[in-house]
């Protein structure tokens, strides 16, 4: 269910970027924003594990330097069929993860050195199935899709009013709609974008619970998370805060923000979570 109600918002995420692009530019703006965002999808997609790792000043580790989280990984890893990843540690006090890379080949896995400390093992297992699931499904191709359109999106005023695409199709077209056209549809772009992230994150604690073979571990794990994120603040630009198993930004989050929100509700993740060990 959650893998359609991706393709459903990406779908519309395609639409809006069609219909902004007719509207504003005609076939000259859908066609030069379609190129900025894929030039720009490229970069991201090529090497956005090196800029997600500096964004959180995070090392590469091996197995010598961390061992006990090294053999988890590897252990989870198998039984989510996957190749093994490369693992980072994040020098954050505050308990959280991401996963990152542009394909299970090339994937990486940390966590902050706070998740080490306060987390218990068999939580942190949980965890890490959930960022081995975002691995799994390719969740960095599908995010980094939805970024690249709503970019594009958010672009093409910018193009119109500086003069980029010479001539539109449509000078009988409506100004007040481009007005509006313009204001709204980058927001609308970013909700759809913030909408895909959250099924996302929803599609991998399902898979995490899978491959772990336990729901209430992780369960018990994004209880303590959001709590500690809560109380303990994080330094991250907030174009990498999506990627962590919970917002990093939970302790500044508030009012408007949870609109704007990357991630469901905790509660509600943990309901489904505790449903599904229910089932069982």
């Amino acid at each position: 269910m959650n893998n359609v109600k991706t393709m459903v918002l990406m779908a519309g995420l395609m639409g809006l970027f069609l219909i902004a692009g007719q509207l504003l530019g005609g076939s000259q703006g859908l066609v030069l924003a379609l190129i900025l965002g894929s030039a720009f999808n490229f970069i991201m997609y090529f090497f956005s594990d090196k800029m997600v790792l500096r964004m959180y000043r995070a090392q590469v580790v091996t197995e010598e330097q961390a061992p006990e989280l090294y053999r988890m990984v590897d252990r989870l890893r198998q039984r989510a069929g996957l190749p093994m990843p490369v693992v980072a540690i994040a020098p954050h006090e505050q308990p959280n993860a991401f996963a990152t890379g542009r394909n299970p080949e090339h994937a990486v896995v940390a966590v902050t050195t706070g998740i080490m400390k306060y987390v218990p093992q068999e939580e942190l297992e949980g965890v890490l199935a959930h960022e081995l699931a975002h691995v799994k499904n390719r969740d960095m191709l599908i995010t980094t899709i939805a970024a690249g359109i709503a970019g594009a999106i958010s672009n093409l005023p910018y193009l119109l009013m500086f003069g980029g695409l010479g001539g539109r199709d449509n000078e009988g077209g409506n100004p007040f709609a481009e007005i509006a056209l313009i204001l709204l549809a980058p927001i609308g772009a970013m909700l759809i974008q913030f909408a895909v992230s959250r099924q996302r994150e929803f599609e991998a604690d399902r898979v995490g619970a899978e491959i772990l073979g336990r729901p209430l571990p992780l369960a018990n794990a994004l209880r303590r998370l959001d709590s500690l994120a809560h109380r303990i603040p994080m330094q991250v630009a907030p174009a990498a805060a999506s990627l962590a198993q919970v917002n990093p930004l939970a302790a500044r989050a508030g009012g408007m923000a949870k609109l704007f929100s990357t991630h469901p509700p905790t509660e509600e993740r943990v309901a489904r979570l505790e449903a599904m060990a229910a089932s069982r």
